[in-house]
């Protein structure tokens, strides 16, 4: 919270510098005094009044703010406290022993505020009517001085006799004649004096005590949204007609739970979305390993047919190498047995690759369908939830 005392400073300041400045026209200000001094006099009583009322709602804020500043601290500190506040009574009755913990309805921080601004325009209904009754005093002295005037100038005017014939006697009743009207232009003008520049003055340190509370006011609007409970049935509740709370907790609930249900099905929905994405995944990687078989069924389709082909070679190297046994030829020559060697590595070599190749496919296989499995799985526990 922010403490008044800048608002104070200023005021004090102001009234420090109208002080210098009466003292510099102390005579002058004296002179228009003394024009009629109970008037005057009244004036200057209703604006001292003006200015300690003025300095008081400044100074109430600070036990205000020292509440508040108790309740956001330590709740315990702040129920302890001998004093309560006055501008916050309300609220203090309201939380009670429940300041550690506050937690307010938007309805009742607004029932809250409400109260406060109330009393807060009620205390300054006081300054207002001061500044007001400064300028009305001014003026019932001007008028009044006005007809002390006219009633004056009527008989002088009527006094005036010139049949004596002697025009220094004249000028001389004439002369006395008009001190009357001037002391009424005295009481004129100085009642207006020091009741303009009163109410001038007291209009500044109204001023600052009204940007004080407004700004104690938004401080604690700050302080008090911090610990407001957003409530979904706010709508009806800015109604005219009254809600039972039953009825309106009922209301809240179920209006929390229709966002739960929301919320659950936006998820389900993300869910679904990449249940699609990774059943779309998953059938390209399919359609990939389609391919690879198709090209390992060609492979091995060759491979026969190699095979295939190569049998009567092996047949006639068969039936040669079983002549030349019986002829005693001594067997098949070495560049025959080179050929058969290396045609024996290359089938084995074949053999394993197929092998390695086949348990790869079927590695992958197994793996695709276990993918595809927990999409499905994760897929069908989120349904059930939604």
């Amino acid at each position: 919270m922010t403490q008044p005392r800048k608002y104070l400073v200023r005021m004090i300041a102001f009234l420090v510098a109208v002080i210098v400045l009466s003292g510099v026209l102390f005579i002058p200000l004296q002179k228009a005094f003394m024009a009629n001094a109970p008037l005057n006099g009244f004036i200057v009583a209703v604006l001292f009044l003006g200015i300690i009322y003025n300095f008081r709602q400044v100074l109430m804020l600070y036990p205000e703010v020292a509440w508040i500043e108790g309740s956001r601290q330590d709740g315990a500190a702040a129920v302890s406290e001998p004093k309560p506040p006055k501008l916050l009574a309300p609220m203090a009755t309201m939380v009670g022993e429940h300041r550690n913990r506050l937690s307010l309805s938007t309805l009742a921080m607004r029932s809250l505020l409400d109260g406060i601004v109330s009393r807060l325009d009620e205390s300054r209904d006081i300054s207002r009517y001061t500044i007001g009754l400064l300028i009305f005093l001014g003026l019932l002295g001007t008028f009044w001085g006005l007809l002390e005037t006219v009633s004056s100038i009527g008989n002088v005017i009527s006094g005036l006799s010139v049949q004596s014939g002697d025009a220094i006697t004249v000028f001389g009743d004439l002369k006395k004649g008009l001190e009357a009207p001037m002391t009424g232009m005295g009481t004129a003008f100085s009642s207006s004096l020091f009741g303009l520049a009163g109410s001038l003055a007291l209009g500044f340190l109204d001023l600052q005590a009204n940007q004080a509370q407004n700004r104690f006011y938004n401080d604690l609007e700050e302080w008090l949204s911090t610990v407001t409970r957003l409530s979904t049935s706010s709508a009806l509740a800015e109604s005219d007609q009254p809600i039972p709370a039953y009825v309106q907790a009922l209301l809240e609930q179920s209006a929390e739970g229709l966002e739960n249900l929301q919320r659950t099905l936006i998820r389900g929905e993300e869910s679904r979305q990449s249940v699609d994405s990774k059943i779309i995944s998953l059938g390209d990687k399919l359609e990939t390993l389609t391919d690879h078989m198709r090209t390992e069924q060609a492979l091995m389709k060759s491979l026969a047919e190699t095979q295939i082909e190569i049998k009567p070679i092996l047949s006639q190297i068969a039936a040669g190498t079983a002549a030349n046994a019986a002829s005693g030829a001594g067997g098949m020559d070495e560049q025959t047995r080179t050929h058969i060697r290396n045609l024996d590595n290359h089938l084995s070599r074949l053999t394993q690759e197929m092998s390695h190749g086949r348990e790869d496919l079927i590695q992958q296989l197994r793996n695709e369908i276990k993918l595809l499995a927990r999409t499905i799985a994760a897929s069908g526990t989120t349904s059930d939830d939604a």
